[in-house]
């Protein structure tokens, strides 16, 4: 059994987590069933839609790997198409040309709510046999009057809404732009989409688009409404919560994979499995075990399993990751260390590929910036002498190995009578600027014989002056 499943975002921002947890469950099942996962940009808001908010939407679905079989498709392409439904509508009597004007509208909205009743359309038009359609109008689909709308959701299970509850929205606006609950439908159908999983704030348009597809003869999808995200402190999440957009927990040093791990268990669980392959994810998903409650957000659960993945991880796929970083600060990592071999000696240090990068820019660049704290506590006049013979006997070296550099390093503590440390941490001050690294022996071979004995010359000045 196949399925088609769509994620249709609006280009009017940022495409934020809630977003992209919305476009991984729409994946995920689609791969579940071997079905068809279709992106559809939903940019018939033409005043607040724009080609940034497209580019960021398909780049982080690019980023995170949620490839699409079909589309991307663009609502605003197809207004032919739902002017060719709206008239099918009209003919067929499931709509009708409304001509109230903004003034009439506003003071019947102001009497019900000071009658505290609730705002909707009173049908004047409805049953209206003239009228011109060159004078200005909407269209408004006629719903049905009478009985239920009853669906059964794949998270929250049966849900029923009275049609007496629903007015006649507009379908057409007065301009001929078609609106969001219209161009859902038509772009529904003709998707032959089997299953609609969204965010629980469309739950209700739900029973209006369905009144729609009944009209139009179009099967009726499957509809699953999902919880919404909050933050730690339990209200929704927005920026004051921290990162919101995908990209910039992408531009914020986490991997994809932790991303995508970190959400789909917001919400979702598989027994008290917590760390999951994609494949795993693919096969485990399902509706049945989303939760109905908000999910909190919490940021230090994302670290764990961004550390968990930048450790675990072929060092060839976090290298992908980190390079991009690299270019963002314009760092030249060609010359130093291959990636793989930094991620190796780095992984179990930080959390994110930002922190990797920041700690271990001293490999990369041609001086150190000496940590003034550290390089007036460790690169005092007592040091001079043994850092001096550490000089010599590396400048003869003949092998820039991780195991002669640790000998060398143990034979002048030995000479000096000094223990490893104290030789250990003025070296590792000289050569990468500060009192932390991977362990000096390795840290040496991997910066490099030529800029270890620059480096190292360059603190024997500074102890001089």
């Amino acid at each position: 059994m196949t399925k088609r499943t769509r994620f249709a975002p609006s280009p009017t921002g940022d495409l934020h987590v809630g977003s992209a947890r919305t476009a991984l469950y729409c994946w995920l099942y689609a791969r579940h069933y071997n079905g068809t996962f279709i992106l559809r940009i939903e940019d018939t808001d033409l005043e607040r839609s724009t080609q940034a908010a497209v580019d960021v939407i398909l780049n982080g679905m690019q980023w995170l790997g949620l490839d699409y079989d079909e589309g991307p498709f663009y609502q605003t392409k197809r207004f032919d198409r739902y002017a060719e439904v709206a008239q099918q509508l009209l003919q067929q009597g499931h709509a009708y040309r409304c001509y109230c004007s903004k003034e009439r509208l506003d003071k019947l909205r102001e009497d019900l709510t000071a009658a505290k009743q609730k705002p909707r359309y009173d049908g004047l038009c409805r049953e209206l046999t003239t009228g011109d359609p060159s004078q200005p109008h909407v269209i408004r689909f006629k719903n049905p009057q009478t009985g239920s709308v009853i669906f059964q959701d794949g998270v929250r299970g049966k849900v029923e809404i009275s049609n007496d509850e629903l007015d006649d929205l507009i379908i057409v606006r007065t301009d001929g732009t078609p609106t969001y609950n219209f161009t859902v439908v038509v772009d529904d159908a003709d998707m032959k989409i089997d299953i609609v999983i969204r965010g629980e704030d469309h739950i209700a348009n739900t029973p209006r688009q369905i009144n729609i597809l009944q009209a139009l003869g179009a099967k009726i999808p499957e509809y699953a409404h999902i919880p919404m995200i909050l933050g730690d402190d339990g209200k929704r999440l927005s920026k004051r919560h921290g990162a919101v957009s995908v990209l910039q927990y992408q531009t914020d040093g986490y991997l994809p994979h932790a991303l995508l791990n970190y959400l789909v268990r917001l919400g979702w669980s598989h027994g008290d499995q917590e760390i999951f392959t994609i494949e795993e994810m693919i096969k485990s998903f399902d509706l049945q075990h989303i939760s109905k409650s908000a999910a909190a957000f919490n940021t230090e659960k994302l670290n764990w399993l961004n550390q968990h993945y930048l450790k675990t991880l072929p060092e060839s796929e976090v290298a992908t990751h980190l390079a991009w970083q690299f270019k963002r600060l314009d760092v030249d990592y060609s010359k130093g260390p291959t990636l793989e071999q930094l991620i190796t000696v780095q992984r179990d240090r930080v959390k994110t590929t930002v922190e990797m990068v920041q700690a271990s820019l001293y490999f990369y660049r041609d001086a150190v910036i000496l940590d003034p704290e550290a390089a007036v506590k460790h690169l005092s006049a007592t040091v001079r002498e043994p850092l001096q013979a550490l000089y010599n006997k590396l400048n003869d070296l003949k092998s820039w190995l991780a195991a002669d550099l640790h000998q060398v390093v143990a034979d002048i503590a030995t000479k000096f009578s000094i223990g490893m440390g104290k030789i250990a941490q003025p070296l590792r001050v000289a050569v990468t600027g500060n009192t932390i690294s991977p362990s000096i022996d390795v840290t040496l071979e991997l910066i490099g014989r030529e800029r270890v004995l620059k480096r190292i010359q360059a603190a024997l000045e500074f102890i001089k002056d």
